[in-house]
């Protein structure tokens, strides 16, 4: 499938890449989120005169997403859980416990944003979740997980 970008996607290309992919992500996700269109000549005449409102527009969200970050600089993120007398949790903390407590902390995100690269936390300690803001901005949040008295 020949598909033009209409924003930015990681590990796929820019505003503008005209760019082959399997049908199924395109159908399914590409074209349905509006970050693509498909590659007719129709389209790619539509894409050129609009071309420049596109990248204004992605300019103002990139910047918006680095005014995030910068706000999550030195912000440590701390969360208590019930544990047991080893450290390990019982249960896990994932992508929608990190999301609470950001929000509560006044660090609106979204759960697409929170990044657990090595899956949920399992243990109390020192950890690093990455958020992605953007698809040029991530921030590397340190969480320190405690166990609940």
């Amino acid at each position: 499938m020949d598909i033009i970008l209409l924003q930015k996607v990681t590990n796929l290309g820019n505003i503008g890449d005209r760019v082959k992919v399997k049908s199924g992500y395109g159908r399914n996700f590409l074209l349905p989120k509006g970050k693509a269109t498909l590659a007719t000549a129709d389209n790619v005449a539509k894409f050129e005169a609009r071309r420049s409102e596109l990248e204004k527009q992605a300019n103002q969200e990139l910047a918006a997403a680095q005014a995030r970050a910068t706000k999550l600089e030195g912000f440590k993120l701390a969360l208590s859980a019930k544990a047991g007398s080893e450290g390990k949790l019982f249960g896990s903390i994932g992508n929608t416990d990190i999301l609470e407590a950001l929000t509560k902390a006044g660090h609106p995100v979204t759960r697409s944003e929170v990044r657990l690269s090595t899956g949920p936390i399992r243990h109390v300690g020192e950890h690093t979740v990455q958020l992605q803001l953007h698809a040029d901005v991530l921030v590397d949040l340190p969480v320190t997980i405690t166990a609940e008295e």
